[in-house]
């Protein structure tokens, strides 16, 4: 119970940080960032929320089912701009991969040397 309340906690306090700031970033990744930092500064120790965290990785198709319903419901909408959506798929799946690849091959040769 206690790390439920720990990955809420963190939550909440993404919210409100990306509140304060004008919502740049999304709340639920600043909060993922604050507790992410929280355990790299040994804050809080993985075992307060490993028991938590691993149960909403198990079960995280449960949490898709909204967007599936979503999408559904929006067929229209989607379908209206379908090319659009498909290209700027396309783009930025392209972008990630020539910036992951090209971070890979930098780490990769400080490796080396």
């Amino acid at each position: 119970m206690a790390g439920i309340f720990i990955l809420l906690f963190y939550y909440f306090l993404g919210t409100l940080v990306a509140y304060l700031i004008g919502n740049f970033i999304p709340g639920s990744i600043m909060g993922m960032l604050l507790l992410f930092l929280s355990l790299v500064f040994k804050i809080i120790k993985p075992e307060q929320v490993r028991k938590s965290a691993t149960f909403f990785l198990d079960n995280m198709m449960l949490f898709f089912i909204p967007l599936g319903v979503g999408l559904i419901a929006s067929y229209a909408l989607i379908g209206k701009f379908l090319t659009a959506i498909t290209i700027a798929s396309a783009v930025s799946t392209v972008l990630v991969l020539v910036v992951v690849a090209l971070i890979a091959q930098k780490m990769e040769g400080k490796k080396d040397a």
